[in-house]
């Protein structure tokens, strides 16, 4: 029974205790007839032992044989438990569960209360397979939703189709998906075109259409016509067992309301040990007609409500339950330290571009001074940018067409949060903001207007040569996202590096309380610490990687783009899989409920088990209510930590 009072994620490797004995054996590999089956045998026999107690009362049913049947009814259950208490102490471990149920069981034979010592026993242990049941639904339903690769693929030779182990195939091979198939793995679409079902990766069941070149991941399903995909990761380094394996690994990250739970633990159990050796003790001194077995099963009634199963096991599964319902609404939170930390945020900081707009940005006009042509210029500008993987670049490219491959650009130095300075051909060229051209000294006339769009700036050898005014689209969800954030009390605020007019105008068509526009990497962080020394608990949602400092600086970094950046699911404490930013108030809603459930366990738990432990010292509780006060507690503590996996949030 050892395994099932934690909700750690199984992991690849074994799981050794101290003496580095291999223990990983998981009982949930086990069918449920063979889970149960210990319990079962138990509960016959003591079904029969009293049917002869209470009923038949049969003469011989009297001294060696009633000890007999009970303990034959208490070692199918009891074994297991008795080892683990043995092994506790082994190890120095001596108030562990297991050894605190040992001791109030045998403690209850001792003084011939056979069928109360094995009631107890038998509850404990119905509880514990209860309670690996719900951890083990709690990791499956998460790995069920992620991980539904299918085994093999059809490799193509030619215009041969071979079914082929996933596993095996490398990178560069070429598949086919048919319709209705799902891939199984990461890979770059050959095909003119395809439609495919993103929800295992983003929650979203909505079709997106998908072009040549562009990439498709493992857990996506083909709806249409049968596509074409070259692949591009081994099956272990997909983007989806990645994402799986962050989730698994996910329970690592404790959060506060856990780590006190476990502290507590390991100082309240010493302290009931205690208490009941006094139980039995003290009344010795003040009581005239003290008698011995009475307070001796007092205290071991005491013990078996001390048990903190109940608070060591539903806590952490409230929190893997929260970590479950996250990931099924494409939400990926890497521990229940962030869940408390989206629980308590009161202002969440947003960048713009990518975030809270579709980070598409296109050439709607060209300005230029006279003098310049228009065509060879934005070729040049277009080969400074060549390189770049921004926005920004990829809309000059879109714009410029094919470009001119016999321009050389040299030289070239990119200044974070300034632009590009490089020479093309000989010539010099800065391409970036307004602030660029301030730093090298350029003279200019920033033109009005274009309040939202975003102007870059182009000189050449010297003279500003105009601007090519671009322009982004905001999503379609942002302004109910931030609508919905402001309902749940959460502040926001806008950061980014374009120029104020669009940030401005940005961030009043969204309903953002505060926006800063114009700031440098360094000037963010400046900014976010200001906002956090005035709010508190802040979140951040970027892209991860590029406001890497600010990142670092949040309580919690959320991250758009999970579907496209590899280095974003690394970065992040939370990443939004579909880039939606509808799913930040839903990431704070599945926050607040995981906390709720977490610290409702926690009052039930401490309530019962106070009231049961005054009645059971003073002689009035029972070893039943014992039982309900610890395994029956659990159970409820469960049931009401898993419900959040059922939730719609």
């Amino acid at each position: 029974m050892a395994e099932c009072c934690t909700t750690e994620p199984k992991n690849k490797k074994p799981q050794h205790d101290h003496d580095g004995h291999d223990h990983s054996h998981d009982i949930a590999d086990k069918t449920r007839l063979q889970l149960f089956l210990p319990a079962l045998i138990s509960g016959a026999l003591l079904a029969v032992g009293l049917l002869m107690d209470y009923w038949l009362k049969p003469d011989w049913f009297q001294g060696p044989a009633r000890i007999v049947l009970y303990t034959l009814a208490y070692l199918p259950v009891g074994l297991s438990v008795l080892g683990e208490a043995v092994r506790s102490i082994r190890f120095r471990d001596f108030f562990s569960e297991f050894l605190l149920m040992s001791v109030a069981t045998l403690g209850a034979f001792a003084i011939g209360e056979y069928p109360e010592g094995v009631a107890v026993m038998l509850f404990y242990a119905v509880g514990e397979i209860f309670q690996t049941l719900a951890v083990q639904r709690a990791r499956t339903n998460i790995s069920k939703l992620l991980d539904q690769r299918p085994d093999e693929v059809l490799l193509m030779d030619g215009d041969r189709q071979i079914p082929t182990k996933a596993e095996t195939v490398q990178p560069g091979a070429i598949i086919l998906v048919r319709p209705g198939d799902k891939l199984a793995l990461d890979g770059e679409l050959l095909s003119d075109k395809a439609s495919l079902n993103t929800a295992a990766l983003t929650g979203e069941s909505v079709p997106q259409s998908f072009s040549k070149g562009e990439k498709v991941l493992a857990g996506m399903i083909n709806l249409n016509t049968p596509a074409r995909v070259k692949v591009t990761a081994a099956y272990e380094d997909s983007k989806l067992s990645r994402i799986l394996e962050l989730v698994q690994d996910a329970s690592s990250q404790k959060a506060p309301t856990e780590l006190f739970i476990s502290k507590m633990a390991k100082v309240y159990t010493p302290i009931v040990f205690g208490l009941a050796v006094a139980i039995i003790i003290l009344p010795y001194f003040f009581v005239a007609d003290y008698d011995f077995r009475d307070w001796l099963y007092r205290a071991l009634i005491f013990l078996v409500i001390s048990c903190p199963c109940a608070l060591v096991i539903s806590i952490p599964l409230g929190y893997f339950g929260g970590i479950g319902a996250a990931s099924r609404n494409g939400i990926l939170v890497k521990g229940g330290n962030f869940l408390d930390i989206l629980a308590k945020v009161k202002t969440i900081v947003t960048d713009k571009t990518g975030t809270m707009t579709e980070g598409v940005f296109q050439v709607r006009e060209t300005k230029l001074q006279q003098g310049f042509d228009e065509k060879s210029l934005l070729l040049a500008v277009d080969a400074v940018e060549r390189n770049s993987t921004h926005p920004v670049a990829t809309a000059i490219h879109h714009y410029v067409g094919d470009g001119d491959p016999t321009l050389k650009v040299t030289d070239s130095e990119e200044i974070p949060g300034h632009g590009i300075h490089a020479t093309v051909n000989g010539k010099e060229y800065l391409v970036g903001n307004y602030k660029l051209l301030k730093r090298f000294n350029i003279d200019y006339s920033e033109p009005d207007g274009n309040a939202a769009q975003t102007l870059i700036a182009v000189a050449e050898d010297g003279r500003y040569a105009g601007y090519i005014a671009i322009s982004d689209k905001i999503k379609e969800d942002a302004a109910a996202a931030v609508s919905a954030l402001k309902t749940l009390g959460v502040k926001t605020v806008m950061l980014s590096g374009d120029k104020q007019s669009v940030v401005t105008e940005v961030a009043r068509e969204l309903g953002i309380d505060n926006a800063f526009g114009e700031l440098l990497p360094e000037d963010k962080v400046e900014r976010f610490r200001d906002i956090k020394a005035q709010d508190g608990t802040v979140a951040f949602v970027g892209d991860g990687v590029n406001d890497a400092p600010v990142v670092a600086l949040s309580d919690a970094g959320i991250a758009m783009g999970g579907l496209g950046s590899d280095a974003t699911i690394e970065t992040a404490d939370v990443v939004i899989q579909d880039d939606k930013p509808s799913k930040l108030p839903m990431a704070v809603r599945i926050g607040r409920k995981t906390k709720q459930i977490v610290w409702q366990n926690i009052g039930l738990a401490l309530a019962v088990k106070a009231a049961v432990l005054v009645l059971g010292a003073g002689g009035i509780a029972t070893m039943w209510e014992a039982v309900f006060a610890d395994v029956g507690v659990a159970l409820l503590a469960i049931l009401n930590a898993v419900r959040i996996q059922r939730m719609r949030f």
